[in-house]
Formats: C-alpha cells, structure tokens, sequence
C-alpha cells in the first residue's frame, strides 16, 4: 500500500449513526476492487466480515490479520484486519476503516488517527464513522468527499422500567462484569436466561453467546459497550444499567456519543428501535437528562474537536531517542498527543534498567535490538494484570529475544501453555485463562521470535478454542436456564401445546426441557431449581399433568393386588401403587380396620377420580387382611357371628375378641380364670381356628410367619398412632436381643421377652411341651445342649428361659440339672434380666451359683 496516493485516488467518508448500512456499503466497495483492506476496531467484527469475503471470493484469495490470528493465503488480495494489524506496507486499491470516530479515544485514538491521515489505497479510501467526525474531517481531509447516510429506522425513548417488564429482544448495557453477572444472574431467574457480551470474551465465546440469543434461545442480551461496535443483532430496545464507566483514569458519565453508540443497537433496518433505563432496584438509579433524549431521538451531537495523536516515525538510532521521538509534538493544532499507551508506559519503564540500556547500546545489536524492544513492548496486555506485572513480562521476552539464538525458549512456552490447559472453574477462572492464551497467541504470530511459529500458533489456536467452548458452556449453565424459558414461553403464550413427555424413569419433559419427577400422582421440582423456580415448575406440573393424573387413577382403579403394597416407611404406614406411595392408614374403629387417608397429590384429583382410589385402596386393605391375615379374620368373624358365638361359652367368646384386639398373641398368665372356663367345644372351636393354648401364651402359629407378622405389626403402630417401627424381625430369627425394644412390640412380633433376649413363642412353646414330654414329675433332667442351639441362645440364655419356664437349677452329682419347681402358673412370667444375672457382668449366672455352692 502507498502512504503516498495518487492525485486522482478518491477518498470518501461515510458518516451517520449506527443501522445506516455503512459497513455493508464499505464491504462492497472493498470486494469491487482488485485487492483491499480494511480495518476494524474490533477482531469479532474484523472475522465476521472476513467470512462473508470468503464466501463471495473464495478463502484462498482472503486473508484475516488480527494480533492473535493471522490467515494470509500466498494469493490474498483482500485483508480484514483489526486497526492495528493492518499491514501498512501493501499496495492495494482499496483501504477502509471502521470506526474512524474512535480516533478520539484515548487508549486506542492514536492507531485510528494515524490510519485516518495516512492509509490509502491506489483507487479509494473509505472512511467510516459518525457524524461527529464531519467538522474535523473537513479540516485535516479537505479533499474527502463527505457523505451523510440516515437512519433507516427511529430511535425513540422508551423511560425507565423494572426488569422484570423489559420487552422480549432488550439488551440490558452494563459497566462492570460483576454488573453483567448480577444482571444476567437477575434475568435466569426471572426470565429464563440471557446471553451475555463482553469484549474480555473470545471471539468463539462471543459468537456462541450472539447465536443463542439470535436463535431466540433466550430473548434478553447482557453487555458492555462492546455492544456498540458493530454487532448486527436482532435488537428491538436497549435498556441502560447505568450512564456512567471509569474511562481508565476516573468514573464518568458516558458523553452523548457513546449514548448514540449503545443505543443505535436497537432497531434494525426498517424496524424501529428504543432506549431507555433498567430499574434494578439499588439506591442508584440512572436517568437521561431531557437534552439528552432530545439528542439521541435526533442524532444531534456535539462534535469531535480533536483526534488522538502519535508519532508514527520511531527514532531507533538509540534508546533516549526513541523514547523522546514517541514524545514528539503532534504537527497540527486539531490533533493532541495522547497520554502514554500501554506500549509506551512500557518502554519507558523498561528504559530505566541497566540491563536494557546496556543491550540497547550493544553495537551486536545495533537498531535491530532498539526494534525488538519496541515489537515486544507492544505486546497487548490482554489480562489487564497493569502495567507494573505487564512490564516484567515484557522485559522476559525481550531478555530472550536479545540473547542466544534471539528465539524464546521452547520450554517457558509450553509451560505456560500448560498451565492454562484446564477447562475446570467457574466463568471468571476460564475468561482469565483465555485472555492468558491470546497473549501466547499474538507471541505464536511472530515467526521471527520463536522457532515453530506455525505448530505454536495452532496449538495456541486449539487451546483457546477449548476454553472458549467451555466459557460458553459456563456462562449458558450459569445464566440460562432452558427450562425456565421454555416454561415461560409455554405458560405465558403456548397454552398446553407444549410436548409433554414422561419417562420411565418417571421424570417429566416439557419441550424437552426437565422439570421434575412423577411418582405415582406425586410430582416433585427437580431439586436443582431455586425458590423462584420451583413456582413454575409446579405450575407447569399442574397445567400438563392433568390428564396423565387422571389416567393414572383409572389405572389404579383398575390394577390387581399385586400392583400395591403395604410399606413401613416415615410419617406412617403407607400403601404403595407401583412404587410410588399413594395413601397413609390411620386409626380405625379397630385395629382390623384401619381408615386409608389419601396423600395430598392423590386427594387433589378431581372427585370421580378421587372416589375411584379410595374404594380401589380400600378394598386393598380389607382383601390383605382377609388373606395374610385369615385366622385373624375368621375369629373376628366367629365372635360378630350370632349363631356361631352362642355355641361358645362367655369365657371363649371373651378370649376371642382379646386375641382379636392383641392381633394374635396372648401372654397365658392373665387368663387363667377363662382358660379355665373354657368348654371341651371351646377349645375344639378355637383350634379350628388356628388358636393354640400353649402353657405360656395363647397364639395362632401360622400368624408368627414373616407376612402376617408384617402386616400384624404395621396394623399395630397404625392402632397405636406411631409414626415408626423399629426394623421388623429377620425372618427365620427364633432369639433377637431385646434391648431398646418395647415389650409390646415385641409381644405382637411373636416374641417372649427373657431378660436381655427375647424369644419366639412357638419355639417356647415347643421346647415346654418337649420337656414336659420327656421330664419325669419334679425329678431332675439333663437339658439338652441342642436346645440351646436351635433357639439361638447362649448356655445362660437357656438357663434363663428354664427359669421362666418354671425349673430351677440343681446339683446332682456335680452336675447342674433342673427340675419342676411346681409353682402356680400365674406366678410364671418372664423374668426380668435383674432377678436372673447373666454372665456378661452383671451377676451369676444359675450354673455359677451351683458351681460356687459345689466348691462348698
């Protein structure tokens, strides 16, 4: 490209607000030509442009040049670049820059100034900017040609409203990331999700965030000004968090043109746009002056006086000269030199050290090292880590650049880059860590500091592309929630439209988003969502599950005893359909009969639905009793029945309906006097009937088998009003130790308490009536060491349970036996542990006793 055109090169400006088709016209301009550049203020914009160059001229004739990516095909003869990076050095027909008002910004004004003044192609230049640039333009370019474009559409101010009544299509413009976190935080919550802009992010991760809101994924945008760059995005309003931004220096309030930069988003082509404040609800609310509306309604500015200004002809002949050639004066009253640049601040920085000045004065090196000082002090600091640590980078680079082979060591390079190589932490951990690889991606681009400048760069390349997917995976999962909008969506405007799908694993998909889980009628929020979401869950529950509840109920209505099931669980015993849990018994007029209370999800069915469960759970109750627990029911029935009872004797009749209320099981002692009344027909009656008098409990056999024994004590803490059981005996355990068990409970499970051990009293029955088989009136016997064994107890534990049943132990030729005591039954109860020691501590047991009284 020539600094210097030809007389007849047209030069052009292009002036107006944002949506006035600038870009489009340049572009076009740009691709009439042989060749081109063009320059923009930003990489995303500078890509975005490359692509569509690409898909008119084909990629081997297009080349992209931004500080971290370079794509320089042999043949390119078109270049999209970022301000910076165009390469002043080509001949081209065409040059065009973006942006061109951004000359005034202190940081980056100087490179936009310099292009303006000096960059020119053979055929045209295009210069594109706002109108503000038009009175200074027409003093340093007298010989533009100056063409003002309007607006395609009205921007119009809108006032300021709460978040939560933005208009679908609103981006939300903030200052500070933590403001656009908290907002977007804000929007997840309340709107379903929002994607979110910033300039720290990657062009990848920005593009990412720009297509989710694009698509309609989520209808609310949350950005810095980066927004007023160029981003073409279905915008309708933009909404300001706030009017104010630290410029670097200081906070201020954003000047007119920078409000008409940001707000210009809104509208699109011949679609109207608004602007206005967003209400957060903080003590700082922001608010545009009358003047202010005024000038952005009409696109009145005032304008630009001054651009930024740099030399641009370094004097590498030495390093004072140096720093005091970028010091120049600016040559022109309508231009300022701008405060020191980050690259500036740096070198004169690095100046100062006697190492540097001492490799600046190396005739070795000569001007090339003052060059190499002067490339690496341009190194961006994408980190934003200041200038201090940005220096002591700096200076590493150049310390390699200035010793050896002049190349950076292979080694330092791909231990930093590994140490970035992780896609774990949260949004702000992943951002820093990217903007830490572009800089080792503007270094890949430099192929005369490292060897391998292409290997570098793609890996570098690749390495950001890693962590720029997984910011877009964090921000998305951090500040959208599909599921909410999609409810939104369904519940505000679908109606019940929506794809209602049901898994078999019971949880529930709306559009394929989950909300939560159905078991049986009982629908639960996924547990991940917040307070304000479990609203909607719920009411997206009760909107579509309507008629799967209700199919639900005739299937339950309709199912055999084997879909249900009678479950110990908290709160109750519970009646179960297919795993899901369905109703509650409660305390009946006996303990037969208990009342079945509905749960809440199943009592909130419609009536006919609700009366369906009810007599199907009912009738479930009644039929397990009458099955699992027949000898039960039968004696229940035998003492209701007239006829039948009247053959029983009033003794009979009573132990009848005691054994009924006991669900089973009787201790014998209290009954002497009615088993004592008991007829010959009694007792051939109550044997019928399943009843064993045994010598120490009245009992039905077949109801001590583990179902009825679970059934029996579910109907028992249902009696009782207890919420718990203790865990149910394991089946085929004739002895369990007894601590921390009530005797009642143990009563009804089938078991005899015997001190700290208590046994099942079919067993005891058995071993009575096999003793009282085998003994010979009161002489003593030998018991048996099996006994001991089949009823699961210790040498002690047998001696105890003989004891209750009624022997005492005697020496008999040193031998411990026992014999009938002959004591009246009433007086053979269960012995407590404290009158019958055991072994373990707490006393003799019976065979120490007689083993102390042999060694007397």
């Amino acid at each position: 490209m020539s600094m210097r055109s030809p007389a007849d090169a047209k030069v052009t400006a292009v002036l107006g607000p944002t949506n006035t088709g600038k870009t489009h016209l340049a572009v076009e301009r740009l691709c009439g030509h042989a060749s081109g550049i063009m320059g923009f203020p930003l990489r995303l914009l500078a890509r975005e442009v490359y692509d569509r160059v690409v898909a008119a001229k084909g990629a081997h004739q297009v080349a992209l040049i931004t500080g971290e990516e370079k794509i320089v095909p042999p043949q390119a003869r078109w270049f999209l670049c970022t301000a910076e990076s165009m390469p002043l050095d080509r001949e081209v027909a065409f040059m065009g820059l973006d942006e061109g008002q951004l000359g005034a910004d202190p940081e980056r004004g100087h490179v936009f100034t310099d292009r303006l003044l000096r960059a020119r192609g053979y055929a045209e230049t295009m210069i594109l900017g706002a109108e503000t640039l038009k009175p200074l333009l027409r003093k340093l370019l007298p010989e533009a040609e100056i063409v003002t474009r309007p607006r395609f559409s009205t921007l119009a101010y809108a006032g300021p409203k709460k978040l939560s009544r933005l208009p679908k299509r609103t981006a939300i413009v903030a200052f500070t990331a933590a403001e656009v976190y908290a907002i977007a935080e804000m929007l997840r919550r309340q709107k379903g999700g929002a994607a979110v802009v910033m300039g720290s992010l990657s062009p990848r991760t920005r593009n990412a965030q720009v297509a989710m809101y694009q698509s309609g994924e989520v209808d609310y945008l949350v950005a810095t000004d980066a927004i007023g760059m160029g981003l073409n995005m279905d915008i309708a309003h933009v909404a300001f968090a706030g009017l104010g931004k630290f410029d670097g220096k200081r906070q201020r309030r954003l000047t007119l043109a920078e409000m008409a930069q940001i707000a210009g988003r809104a509208g699109r082509h011949q679609r109207d746009g608004t602007f206005g404040t967003v209400q957060l609800g903080t003590d700082e609310q922001c608010s545009f002056t009358p003047e202010e509306i005024e000038g952005l309604e009409a696109h009145r500015f005032e304008p630009i006086t001054q651009l930024m200004w740099r030399n641009h002809d370094p004097d590498f002949s030495s390093l004072a000269r140096l720093v005091a050639s970028m010091d120049a004066r600016p040559p022109r009253p309508e231009l300022v030199r701008a405060d020191d640049a980050l690259d500036l601040a740096v070198l004169k920085r690095l100046a100062g050290e006697p190492w540097v000045m001492e490799r600046a004065r190396s005739r070795l090196l000569g001007e090339r090292g003052l060059t190499r000082l002067w490339q690496a002090c341009s190194l961006p600091d994408y980190r934003k880590t200041g200038v201090e640590a940005h220096t002591r980078l700096v200076g590493r680079v150049f310390r390699h650049l200035t010793e050896g082979d002049g190349r950076l060591p292979d080694a330092w390079i791909a231990a930093e880059i590994a140490h970035l190589d992780r896609v774990s932490g949260d949004v702000e951990a992943i951002a820093d860590r990217i903007a830490a690889v572009r800089t080792w991606t503007y270094i890949a681009h430099r192929p005369d500091w490292l060897d391998g400048a292409a290997q570098w760069a793609e890996r570098t390349r690749a390495l950001e592309d890693r962590l720029s997917d997984a910011l877009h995976g964090a921000l998305t999962q951090r500040f959208v929630d599909r599921r909410t909008a999609v409810l939104l969506r369904d519940l505000k405007a679908r109606g019940a439209d929506a794809l209602v799908a049901i898994e078999g694993d019971g949880t529930v998909a709306v559009d394929g988003e989950a909300i939560g889980r159905l078991e049986g009628f009982r629908f639960t929020a996924d547990a991940a969502a917040r307070a304000g979401e479990q609203r909607l869950l719920l009411a997206a529950a009760e909107r579509h599950l309507v008629r799967e509840l209700a199919r639900r109920a005739r299937a339950l209505a309709e199912s055999p005893a084997g879909d249900f099931a009678l479950v110990a669980g908290g709160g109750g015993q519970q009646l179960h359909w297919r795993g899901a849990r369905v109703a509650l018994l409660r305390k009946g007029r006996d303990a037969l009969n208990p009342r079945v209370e509905l749960d809440r999800a199943v009592a909130a069915l419609g009536p006919d639905d609700r009366k369906r469960v009810q007599a199907r759970l009912d009738l479930f109750v009644r039929e397990g009793v009458a099955r699992v627990l027949a000898p039960l029911a039968g004696l229940a029935a035998l003492a209701g029945m007239a006829g039948a009872a009247a053959t029983l004797s009033p003794p009979a009749r009573g132990l009848v309906v005691q054994l009924v209320a006991a669900l089973g099981v009787l201790d014998r002692a209290p009954l002497a006097e009615q088993l004592a009344g008991l007829t010959r027909a009694d007792r051939q009656a109550l044997a019928r009937h399943g009843v064993r008098l045994g010598p120490q409990h009245v009992f039905v056999p077949t109801l001590l088998r583990p179902e009825p024994t679970r059934w029996r004590l579910a109907l028992w803490a249902v009696a009782q009003d207890l919420a718990q059981l203790p865990p149910l005996p394991p089946p085929g355990r004739v002895s369990l130790a007894s601590e921390g068990l009530a005797p009642d409970y143990l009563a009804v499970a089938g078991y005899w308490l015997v001190g700290p051990q208590a046994v099942r009293i079919d067993m005891v029955d058995r071993l009575a009536r096999h003793i009282h088989d085998r003994r010979d009136g009161r002489a003593p016997f030998m018991p048996d060491p099996a006994w001991a064994t089949s009823l699961g107890l210790s040498h002690d534990g047998l001696a105890r349970l003989l004891r209750a049943l009624g022997y005492r132990p005697r020496l008999v030729d040193g031998a411990t036996q026992f014999a009938w005591a002959g004591r009246p039954p009433a007086q053979r109860r269960a012995v407590d542990a404290a009158a019958v020691p055991d072994a373990g501590g707490n006393g003799a047991s019976p065979f120490a006793i007689l083993a102390a009284m042999k060694g007397r």
